[in-house]
């Protein structure tokens, strides 16, 4: 049985909250999430929880450790409000590249966050395109990692692009690379780098084929969007005919805007699990997955699988 459910927005991705709530016919919580005057993140639920199911939608982006704080606090405010479950919806999960030990003494931050956001009071969470899914196993908890291909898939068939490939930009992206590929019959490629020699800088290559091809790269992030251009620059002198990138999570940091708008890339496809404003080109397509999450979110209100939103 269906409990009462409500939607409680942070103050990472707004638009993002209200296209949820939308989809959903619900109202958003009326929250107050704010600063004191030294800077310190100040919440308060305005309105009575008890006994809900509360969905709390917060992206971790920048300013990553304000909007980390801002969910934590409205974790456990709720926690403290006798809800009767809490979930956190975050769209984009931050320090995900951080999941393993790659050096000496360093953390494993992406295992600490999850530790944090269920002592602060989440017992269950609901994400988009977990940069790492083992990431999952961090959580006591259920997760619910599910995929924005969908979206992507759609977008991109509706196209009728002809002559195309996938490209994954890296060994581990096949599988993601693969998924789509399936969807739209076409084939795959890999983009690797090789070293020609000893002591001679690597450069990158690709294994399948692109000659004459429409190539659309697939990724789940675009930070500073240097690996993705140095592809397509690649994939071109192979005789790609064009070079569309697609991701889930446009970060788009430091000088990855002009990387793009100077580059081989034709169109860049992103979703709006990262807001873009302030960071928009001629090139960019934003897809809105407010959709999904919103169908995420009411099945697990109504304690239905959402297995098959798993491309």
């Amino acid at each position: 049985m269906a409990k009462h459910l409500k939607i409680i927005s942070g103050n990472a991705n707004p638009s993002l909250s209200k296209e949820i709530a939308e989809y959903l016919q619900v109202p958003l919580v009326d929250t107050l999430v704010t600063r004191f005057s030294d800077g310190e993140v100040r919440v308060q639920i305005n309105e009575n929880v008890r006994g809900a199911d509360v969905f709390v939608i917060q992206s971790l982006t920048s300013p990553v450790n304000d909007n980390i704080m801002e969910l934590l606090l409205l974790l456990d405010a709720l926690k403290r409000s006798s809800t009767h479950r809490i979930t956190a919806v975050i769209p984009y999960f931050a320090y995900a590249r951080q999941d393993r030990k790659d050096k000496p003494r360093v953390p494993i931050s992406a295992k600490l966050l999850a530790d944090i956001i269920q002592k602060a009071g989440a017992n269950r969470v609901l994400t988009v395109d977990l940069h790492s899914a083992q990431i999952q196993g961090f959580f006591d908890c259920p997760v619910d990692n599910i995929y924005a291909l969908p979206v992507i898939y759609e977008y991109i068939k509706a196209k009728n692009i002809e002559d195309l490939v996938i490209v994954s930009p890296d060994a581990g992206g096949v599988e993601r690379a693969r998924m789509l590929a399936n969807r739209l019959g076409c084939g795959i490629g890999i983009v690797y780098k090789k070293r020609p020699a000893p002591n001679v800088v690597e450069t990158l290559d690709v294994i399948g084929n692109i000659e004459g091809k429409n190539a659309i790269i697939i990724d789940d992030i675009i930070d500073t969007a240097g690996t993705i251009v140095a592809a397509a620059q690649m994939l071109k002198s192979k005789g790609a005919k064009s070079v569309i990138a697609a991701c889930t999570h446009p970060i788009l940091s430091g000088p990855a805007v002009e990387r793009l708008k100077n580059s081989e890339i034709e169109e860049v496809i992103v979703t709006n699990t990262i807001p873009t404003e302030g960071k928009e080109f001629e090139k960019l397509t934003v897809l809105s997955i407010a959709d999904l999450l919103g169908e995420a979110i009411k099945r697990i209100n109504i304690e239905s699988s959402v297995s098959s939103l798993f491309l």
